[in-house]
């Protein structure tokens, strides 16, 4: 007789459905209020199939759609209502533009101009790397920016290579290919659109407290740049000056970079004109509200309007990302389809519905805590903190958080935290962002893993380094990330924000 093969995700689920049966029967935790008990329940299964992976994320962010209506914790329409909203458009009109800077080749111009602005020296060149992957993923996927540098730093491996008899230093392949994974990473959390976390903190932080003013662009960046910049140098360091020393000598041909640059050719029309929206959706997001730090106020451009308080990031996403559907285009490969514009429809199909559903599920998760009491009930159960100096947790958060992504999406990690984060911090008597944005910041910060992340999955598939490159580094910087991320918002959080 054959046996029934048993997965890791047939446990993943079974384990999910028998957690959440278990809590719906043998649990009441607040006695008259069993929404509390049935949103715990949910929110059990839904972290189980999350972090197991047994089926995909996005079909699991539809549960709250299906159970919440019919436990009585919100209403069809309600929970409908937290899958679109104002951070979606937002994500969809960032990743439109982002989709026309692939298109034209925008974000490859940016990127071989600030590689070859630092030359061709070693340490130099890996500098260059970085920071052009840290500056497109602070606006397109981090995804996209290591699949379009992998390349680049392939033939110039190979010149190396070549140069070397085949005996090219291997410490500066694996610093490269490092740096470069993690600067996808550490890039995106300078903005808001630059991870999908960062978004999913906005809008829960909305949910939880909807009287409070909204976390806008430019603060986020006010916080966000100096932290990724103080990353950036912290792993270039240790890459190239502690880990993974070598001589710091020419041995890269300047050609390869200028050919790389004459490859390009000169800017189309098509390119200059998403440049021209990049940039000013870039600055319209930054300069909507008044920027305020301490005594400094800088007045921002929606205060000019009727109706300043009606126009929110999302907005202006949609707003010029729909110019790129407008602005024509000379060299269109999708005229065929009688579209001669610097996009199509086809861009739509490009966009990833399923993070979207992610966000949704977190969304209508949070608004599941909020509306049935599990957030009270939670922050009561963790009381007992109180005492522990808030720097403390703040840092047990962090590093909680970064080893937890190593092994699972960040995004999810963010989903279901983040409403529990809330809950500690009011009980405790601290700003929920001390909390919240540090955990947000923590899910973006897996350096370890081949699997934390796709940027580090990409370079893995080079074949230019082995787990243990990535694990000795990653480490480290799993707990220097912890601690800088812990100091720099319990002293700048209050400020900033």
């Amino acid at each position: 007789m054959t046996g029934i093969k048993f997965s890791k995700k047939s446990f993943g689920l079974l384990l999910g459905i028998f957690l959440f049966l278990l809590v719906v029967i043998f649990f009441d935790f607040e006695s008259g209020n069993p929404n509390v008990t049935f949103t715990a329940a949910v929110a059990l299964l839904m972290s189980t199939l999350w972090i197991t992976e047994a089926i995909p994320l996005a079909v699991t962010s539809l549960i709250p759609l299906v159970l919440f209506p019919m436990f009585g914790i919100l209403s069809g329409k309600a929970t409908a209502n937290a899958y679109i909203n104002s951070t979606i458009f937002l994500f969809m009109g960032g990743f439109i533009i982002a989709i026309a800077m692939e298109k034209w080749n925008l974000h490859r111009r940016i990127a071989i101009n600030l590689i070859s602005f630092f030359g061709v020296k070693p340490q130099k060149l890996i500098l260059g790397f970085m920071i052009a992957a840290a500056f497109i993923s602070m606006w397109i996927s981090n995804t996209a920016t290591a699949v379009m540098l992998l390349p680049i730093a392939m033939s110039i491996l190979a010149k190396v290579d070549e140069k070397a008899n085949g005996k090219g230093d291997r410490r500066f392949a694996v610093a490269l290919m490092l740096g470069i994974a993690y600067s996808c990473s550490v890039g995106g959390i300078s903005t808001l659109i630059g991870t999908p976390p960062n978004l999913v903190f906005q809008r829960i932080y909305s949910i939880t407290f909807p009287d409070k003013p909204e976390i806008i662009f430019s603060q986020w960046m006010i916080y966000g740049i100096p932290l990724s910049i103080s990353m950036l140098l912290i792993i270039w360091i240790l890459l190239t000056k502690i880990l993974y020393r070598f001589k710091n000598e020419s041995i890269i041909d300047p050609e390869v970079i200028k050919t790389e640059k004459r490859n390009l050719g000169k800017m189309s029309r098509e390119e200059k004109s998403v440049a021209i929206v990049f940039v000013a959706t870039a600055l319209l997001w930054m300069f909507r509200k008044n920027i305020e730090i301490g005594a400094f106020s800088l007045p921002g451009w929606s205060s000019l309007l009727p109706f300043p308080g009606l126009v929110d990031d999302g907005t202006v996403a949609i707003m010029t990302s729909l110019l790129l559907f407008i602005i024509p285009a000379k060299n269109n490969s999708d005229e065929s389809n009688g579209n001669n514009a610097i996009l199509s429809l086809a861009a739509f199909r490009k966009i990833p519905w399923e993070i979207i559903l992610l966000f949704g599920g977190g969304f209508a998760l949070a608004g599941g805590f909020v509306s049935s009491g599990l957030s009270k009930y939670l922050g009561g159960q963790l009381a007992g903190l109180s005492g522990v100096h808030p720097l403390i947790i703040i840092f047990m958060v962090c590093l909680a958080i970064t080893f937890i992504t190593e092994l699972t999406s960040n995004t999810a990690i963010n989903d279901m935290m983040l409403p529990i984060l809330a809950s500690l911090a009011i009980t405790i008597n601290i700003e929920p962002m001390l909390l919240m944005i540090p955990a947000t910041i923590s899910a973006s910060m897996a350096f370890m893993m081949p699997v934390a992340t796709p940027p580090n999955a990409i370079v893995f598939g080079s074949g230019k380094l082995h787990v243990k490159d990535m694990a000795r580094a990653g480490i480290i910087l799993n707990l220097i990330g912890s601690v800088l991320i812990s100091l720099f918002s319990y002293y700048f959080i209050g400020i900033i924000f």
